[in-house]
């Protein structure tokens, strides 16, 4: 499909049609409040509640489309950006940048020998080929560790390489290691932590589409920090208030009013993370009552 030419007023986002990040990253672009009315190949999202829209495609194929104006943003995995970034900078081109990183969709690029190998270090590597399918990330690394070794290009099936012979090694993305472990390989040293980000151009953008993309990032902004928070809610007598306080999880500053007609204090606090039945127990076992922890829908700073 090719989508619809890019407008002067509206914003477009691209984020993959399958793979880990596609359900996420929609989820995500949702608790911002966004809604889209669907083309019929579903490839192409427009956004009714905002001017936002959305280009669905391969993960691959998204830093090339912001480079070239197709898009203006994407969500993509920052070991995608770091590779497309290495290729553009070998052509004198611009790479892009990260917008926001969003916390989700961690893994990891992992160089793995086979098991009954001993690792001893970088220099081991020197002389063999090593199966990736991130040759230029691969390559920035073995500079840098000064070790003379082959990136072998393979767009899928890499953990079988050494099996059938194509290489000595792999360097390949790790989330649990299960893939490796299935294929008697082990992880021995991690070149590039990767996990979701928001990748754009290093400029703004222009047409009244960065006010767009600052409005949406300022969603973004709350709903990445409200997805594990939670609003704790209790009372408390005056004369236990520093015991109570002392108790409190980690989170924002507590805030405190007075119970009309009574010597309590109604306290609530935005806390990042769940609140434990223990907690809860300790607050309670020094006097604090009517306990609650409620899920938090929405919040602007």
């Amino acid at each position: 499909m090719t989508p619809p030419a890019q407008p002067r007023d509206r914003l477009r986002v691209a984020i993959q049609k399958s793979g880990r990040l596609g359900d996420p990253a929609r989820e995500l672009l949702a608790s911002c409040g966004l809604t889209w009315r669907e083309s019929r190949d579903k490839l192409f999202c427009y956004g009714e509640s905002l001017p936002v829209d959305l280009l669905l495609v391969r993960d691959d194929d998204i830093p090339g489309l912001i480079a070239d104006g197709v898009c203006d943003l994407g969500i993509v995995g920052r070991n995608v950006i770091v590779e497309h970034g290495l290729a553009l900078e070998a052509k004198g081109g611009l790479p892009l940048v990260e917008w926001r990183q969003l916390g989700w969709g961690s893994c990891r690029l992992d160089v793995a020998i086979p098991d009954e190998q001993e690792w001893t270090g970088p220099e081991q590597l020197s002389g063999l080929r090593i199966a990736t399918s991130y040759p230029l990330t691969l390559g920035r690394w073995l500079r840098d560790q000064d070790v003379d070794a082959e990136p072998v290009l393979l767009n899928g099936s890499v953990e079988i390489a050494p099996r059938l012979g194509q290489a000595d090694a792999v360097c390949d993305l790790v989330s649990s290691g299960g893939t490796l472990r299935a294929n008697q390989l082990k992880p021995v040293t991690t070149i590039l932590h990767s996990e979701a980000v928001i990748a754009g151009p290093d400029r703004h953008l222009e047409d009244g589409r960065q006010e767009i993309a600052d409005l949406l990032l300022r969603r973004l902004d709350g709903a990445v920090q409200l997805k594990e928070a939670r609003l704790l809610m209790l009372r408390a007598d005056r004369r236990i208030l520093d015991s109570v306080l002392g108790l409190l999880p980690g989170g924002h500053e507590p805030t405190l009013m007075a119970v009309e007609g009574r010597d309590e204090v109604a306290i609530s606090m935005l806390v990042h993370g769940p609140v434990s039945w223990a907690k809860l127990e300790d607050l309670k076992r020094v006097g604090a009552h009517n306990l609650m922890v409620l899920p938090v829908e929405g919040m602007l700073a």
